[in-house]
């Protein structure tokens, strides 16, 4: 059976398009989406939250998380990865982390450390954003507390910041005041998106002022991206699978120098113990999707997929690739596949077992198959009788942990 998947949302605790997880998971019901999969920045605040409200409805919850790593090895071949702009820069996510998490030290401080510093260059762009209002005579400024309190749960992006300033700029203003104050602290550029529409504003303001080149702009401490071994670590030592997500085609058909040649790529990928994949299937034409989905399925990549949802932009959450066609029946069964094995080794990790990856992050790539007969045993039983809480046996996890030890060793 294939049910839909989405495996890779943000939600308030980071930054989402969901005023509430509640809202997310509602959508998710209503359009059918059986498994869904937090996967903030940096935190597992919302995991709690995201299990109850999936046992409620009768979904299947996978536990993820996101990070934005360093290589430094590509950094220096000016290598760009999957940070079109930024070579060496490498977004990282972490697959079925342990619920209830935990994580030991000194993981636990170098995540925490990581989280503090987000936050600080949020804070010091929140300070900048400040003396253009002031020396723009806007007659109000913005309070970091108060955004960190009002707009977030705990992790504050640049996309609050922008968020804040758009609410601000709207108060008892009209339609023509927005306007000019805005062109006013765009440097004499005009607002291009119209008034109503608050997303495509508040990105224009943080294309604007916050992005490099933007008179808020401020650059992030190099204490804030852990090297891509260390994020590695924290993964594994959370419970999770370490996952490669792939940028591949954009817009215009190009791609990064890492991803351009996709064999080179999976090579390398396993090279640095990467055994599980991702793509955000609306940045991508379906001709590559299947292309580059296919052949890493193929060669024994677990592969999921998602939607993000990490801007202001409200979406569905049923997949489709750019330009908003359909996921082919193909690309559907891939990504439940996908979303089974996480699901099997979130729940064995969970019975104190080793999962898809061993605590080394050696992947069973010779049971991948075993593992998908779990996962889907494991989701088609969410929300039933049988599932007592997902604790169901697992007698299709036939061989013995010694093996399983052994073929991950």
């Amino acid at each position: 059976m294939t049910l839909k998947v989405n495996a890779h949302l943000h939600t308030p605790y980071s930054f989402s398009a969901f005023e509430s997880i509640d809202q997310a998971l509602d959508m998710a019901k209503k359009e059918e989406v059986k498994v869904v999969g937090i996967n903030d920045f940096y935190t597992p605040d919302g995991y709690q939250a995201w299990a109850e409200g999936c046992k409620k409805r009768e979904l299947y919850p996978l536990f993820n998380i996101e990070f934005i790593s360093l290589n430094e090895e590509d950094q220096k071949a000016g290598l760009r990865v999957n940070d079109p702009g930024n070579p060496g820069r490498t977004y990282l996510s972490g697959k079925g982390l342990s619920f209830p998490f935990k994580l030991e030290e000194p993981y636990a401080s170098q995540l925490a450390a990581v989280r503090a510093e987000a936050n600080a260059q949020v804070e010091a762009m929140c300070g900048k954003v400040n003396e253009l209002l002031k020396a723009n005579d806007a007659g109000f400024s913005l309070d970091f507390a108060t955004i960190k309190q009002e707009l977030t749960e705990g992790s504050v992006r640049e996309r609050h910041l922008a968020k804040a300033l758009r609410l601000k700029v709207y108060e008892n203003r009209s339609e023509e005041e927005i306007k000019a104050l805005f062109e006013k602290l765009f440097g004499g550029k005009a607002l291009k998106a119209p008034v109503s529409d608050h997303a495509a504003v508040e990105n224009e303001i943080r294309g604007n002022l916050l992005k490099a080149g933007g008179a808020a702009f401020v650059a992030e401490d190099p204490k804030a991206f852990l090297p891509m071994e260390t994020v590695q670590k924290i993964i594994l030592k959370a419970g999770g699978i370490p996952t490669y997500p792939f940028l591949a085609d954009d817009a215009k058909g190009v791609f990064t120098d890492f991803e351009g040649d996709l064999t080179k790529a999976a090579t390398k990928l396993k090279e640095r113990g990467f055994y599980s994949v991702e793509f955000i299937t609306t940045r991508n034409s379906a001709e590559v999707l299947e292309q580059y989905a296919g052949t890493l399925d193929e060669m024994g990549f677990v592969v999921t997929f998602g939607s993000e949802h990490n801007t202001p932009a409200m979406e569905p959450i049923t997949l489709t690739t750019r330009g908003g066609a359909p996921l082919s029946p193909k690309l559907q069964q891939i990504n439940y596949q996908g979303a089974c094995v996480v699901a099997a080794h979130q729940y064995l990790v969970k019975q104190g077992l080793n999962g898809y990856v061993n605590a080394e992050g050696i992947a069973d790539t010779k049971h991948r198959d075993e593992f998908i007969k779990l996962g889907d045993q494991l989701i088609t039983n969410a929300g039933t009788p049988e599932s007592n809480d997902m604790n169901i046996d697992f007698k299709i996890y036939k061989y013995s942990e010694e093996e399983n030890n052994a073929q991950c060793g």
